[in-house]
């Protein structure tokens, strides 16, 4: 049997969030956060709700400047609108860092208890996921091939984004596993969330490392392999957990189910970087020094690794539509952004792999998906800016900041 359709009623039903918020009196604690004819609130209670999970807004937006700058069918203008769009993405990017920042600054409290909340806490990694698709976007609109202090920027803030994300990766899910206990039925795609970006820092090597000087292009491969590697483990892992969970609890209230395409993500970002990462290795590489092991047999390796994990994030794509077109949600979160950036993998994966295997028909599969994906983003900023506006979202019971699932 489906769980509730929206549990945030019941958290402020019962006491667990943001009564002070709402400042009119002593029933603002039996406001049902959905009724139309709810309270409306002044801006600063509302910065109150700014959560973590409005980072989800910029690595959509980065994911989309990339996807345009790679599609194999270009048109005049096209990567004149991609730069266009990664310029709004810094925009946006600082926008958000500094309404977070503002949020922190008016309430006491407030970070610590954002980074140590059982659900708003697992969004915290979406401002680095946010930072890996600048660090990338940058690498294709902004710096030139022959721009040496810029090339060697891009490599220190690699380096500076694997070391930050390994904390992050070790960090936070040695705090949940000491000081959070969650049962399997409540298990939620979110949990991968803090592996996620040390994993991308395999995508930047796909993407930085033909650009760099042989003696540090092979490093940052290396280092971007090893980083893939731990993040598609845990995902694995963590993957068991959520079928699992949906064995024994079936499927996420309606609410919450465009996060099951967060589970797209692992499989498809790692077909796309270990497709790139073995085209960024020189060409003169032999790693056995006889020729049993060259650069071609590991470009080849590489491809099918990346086919096998395509059909992973493929299935897990169709379980995700499947779920949001049987019952799609009635309110907006910021969970919808789901249904793009971890597509927008999926689709740059397709690229590649259409790319290696020099195949028009998938090539014009990709097109048409990134099409799908435009529409897509589109229409989840629309219902972005229309929460805003009438106050679905940064509001008491409305945001990532309540216990809802």
């Amino acid at each position: 049997m489906e769980t509730q359709v929206n549990s945030a009623a019941t958290s402020i039903f019962n006491g667990k969030e943001g009564h002070d918020d709402l400042e009119h009196g002593e029933g603002a604690g039996h406001v049902d956060p959905n009724d139309v004819n709810r309270p409306k609130l002044k801006l600063k209670p509302r910065i109150h709700h700014f959560t973590w999970a409005w980072f989800t807004l910029t690595m959509s937006t980065g994911g989309l400047s990339l996807l345009i700058f790679a599609q194999p069918h270009q048109f005049p203008g096209l990567r004149q609108i991609g730069l266009f769009i990664y310029i709004v993405n810094i925009i946006l990017f600082v926008g958000v860092c500094f309404a977070m920042l503002t949020r922190f600054f008016l309430f006491r409290g407030a970070f610590q208890k954002s980074l140590t909340h059982p659900r708003e806490g697992f969004f915290f990694p979406t401002f680095f996921l946010s930072l890996a698709t600048l660090i990338t976007s940058t690498q294709r609109y902004a710096v030139p091939a022959d721009d040496v202090p810029l090339i060697w920027a891009i490599q220190t803030a690699y380096w500076g984004y694997v070391v930050l994300t390994l904390f992050v990766a070790a960090g936070q899910y040695s705090y949940v596993f000491a000081k959070i206990s969650f049962g399997l039925h409540t298990m939620m795609p979110t949990w991968i969330l803090p592996i996620f970006p040390i994993m991308l820092s395999g995508t930047i090597a796909s993407v930085i490392a033909d650009t760099q000087p042989d003696i540090t292009a092979l490093p940052i491969i290396v280092g971007g392999m090893t980083c893939q590697g731990l993040g598609i483990s845990v995902s694995f892992m963590m993957y068991s957990h959520m079928i699992g969970r949906l064995m024994q609890a079936g499927l996420p209230n309606r609410e919450h189910r465009p996060g099951l395409f967060m589970c797209v993500g692992p499989p498809a970002f790692t077909a796309l970087a270990i497709i790139g990462m073995a085209n960024g290795l020189p060409d003169t590489l032999d790693l056995q020094k006889y020729g049993v092991l060259d650069v071609a047999v590991v470009r080849t390796m590489a491809l099918v690794g990346a086919i096998f994990l395509w059909a992973l994030a493929f299935w897990w794509f169709c379980i995700a539509a499947i779920a949001v077109i049987a019952s799609p949600p009635k309110y907006f979160h910021l969970g919808w952004w789901a249904m793009v950036f971890p597509n927008t993998g999926f689709i740059l994966a397709t690229i590649s792999i259409g790319k290696e295997l020099h195949s028009e028909p998938a090539l014009w599969v990709a097109t048409g998906m990134s099409i799908c994906l435009g529409i897509m983003y589109f229409f989840v900023l629309y219902h972005l800016i229309r929460a805003v506006i009438v106050q679905d979202i940064m509001y008491p019971g409305r945001d990532e900041d309540v216990e809802d699932h």
